[in-house]
């Protein structure tokens, strides 16, 4: 059978990934956010070998059925291209509470050539549970120390993690000192007394890595030469802070150090200094939207309203989920675009930042983030829109042109005390 509805394709959808692969595949009749802020009502889109081929307004377009190894139709749906949680450690821990199913810290200060991508655990049951909720690409992070190692961009469903890879050791996180602290039950805001020192001692090391950058020396300490290609601009340096002095003094490093492609992640303050960071052109990985206040004296929405700050600023961004079991709150991540498309984004505007904006950070848009012709297909389908939490249920998941079960355990269990307790 050449054509196979929307209800055969969830069955097909429990063959799993890998099986079978369909080298010509029709999308059909739903409505497609494309990612750059363009939506075409009823559209359709071809896809072979994994690539995208073909975008068009399903009304205008006319097609042989034998031409399609596959024809999905998901008129009613919403197809969007797949999102992306950036800074998270998806993959890297399973249980927060069991120090053995956590492999996301090393001990240390300076460990910038500790690697994410080799510990990225494919069978974990956390990133079923995300991936249903349509986040198909992990940019999988270390934590820990001052400078905690470098990330890889992954897929949410592989057979390991050599597979898995979308782009590995796409750049080095760095934890910039915190300039102010607050204990806990203490409503006043405190300067670090060791801020300076702890800045000197960060800064002193960036610049005899930069000293060291290219060198091939092979005795060039590891912790220097891990380095190199993020002065070099051949990765990213992502500096995570939220204060506006953290932001503002990074923003001098990167100009005395002439690094390439910086990025701040958090950016709690950056709405105050918006303007230097359009003129350097940072982008921001915004953090976890739903959270409270930092500041005794801010709005009750700001944490909201960031996203829209930053846009009507000019300032590139994208949204992230850092915080406490952010592994599992992944899953949130197209709840935060939906409340940032409530404080002020379009529609539009809140996908493009978890799709084409977090790829275009991330240096991956020319394959993935939204759905253009060249583009590799990893698509989300869900029945209603997915920024919502009622309505994001998904019809259809491919990764790179493969079909991903559109179910879960979660998914199974319900199914399985529903036939037995309820109706």
């Amino acid at each position: 059978m050449r054509t196979i509805i929307y209800t055969f394709l969830l069955l097909l959808a429990g063959v799993s990934y890998g099986q079978k692969k369909y080298t010509k595949i029709l999308v059909e009749g739903a409505t497609l956010h494309i990612g750059n802020g363009q939506v075409i009502s009823t559209g359709s889109v071809g896809i072979e070998n994994g690539v995208i081929t073909l975008v068009k307004n399903t009304l205008a377009y006319t097609y042989n059925k034998s031409d399609w190894d596959t024809i999905i139709n998901l008129s009613g749906h919403h197809l969007y291209p797949g999102f992306v949680a950036p800074n998270s450690t998806l993959g890297l821990t399973e249980i927060d509470a069991v120090r053995a199913s956590r492999d996301f810290h090393e001990i240390g200060t300076f460990n910038p050539h500790v690697r994410a991508q080799i510990a990225y655990n494919c069978e974990s049951s956390v990133i079923e549970t995300v991936r249903t909720n349509g986040v198909l690409i992990i940019q999988t992070t270390p934590r820990g120390g001052r400078i905690s190692g470098q990330s890889s961009l992954m897929a949410s469903s592989c057979w390991n993690w050599e597979d898995g890879t979308l782009k590995a050791d796409d750049g080095i996180h760095v934890e910039w000192p915190a300039a102010y602290s607050r204990n806990w039950g203490d409503p006043m805001t405190k300067h670090n007394e060791n801020y300076e020192e702890q800045k000197r001692e960060l800064i002193a090391y960036l610049t005899n890595a930069k000293a060291n950058a290219g060198n091939k020396n092979p005795n060039t300490p590891l912790q220097y030469s891990a380095l190199s290609d993020c002065f070099t601009g051949e990765k990213r340096f992502y500096f995570h802070a939220n204060e506006a002095q953290q932001i503002n003094d990074i923003l001098d490093l990167i100009t005395e150090l002439e690094i390439k492609f910086p990025v701040i992640v958090g950016g709690y303050e950056s709405y105050l200094i918006a303007d230097r960071l359009k003129i350097k052109k940072v982008p921001v990985m915004l953090g976890r939207l739903h959270s409270l206040p930092q500041h005794d004296d801010d709005p009750y929405d700001l944490p909201y309203k960031l996203p829209f700050l930053l846009q009507q600023a000019g300032v590139p961004f994208c949204l992230q989920n850092e915080g406490d079991m952010e592994a599992m709150n992944a899953r949130n991540l197209p709840f935060l675009a939906g409340t940032a498309m409530s404080y002020g984004l379009t529609e539009e505007e809140a996908v493009r930042s978890i799709t084409l904006s977090a790829c275009e950070i991330m240096g991956i848009s020319k394959n993935y983030g939204s759905i253009e012709i060249g583009k590799k297909a990893t698509l989300y389908g869900s029945i209603g829109s997915a920024l919502e939490m009622k309505s994001n249920q998904a019809s259809l998941l491919l990764i790179n042109g493969l079909f991903v079960p559109t179910t879960n355990f979660q998914t199974e269990l319900y199914k399985k005390y529903k036939g037995k307790y309820g109706k």
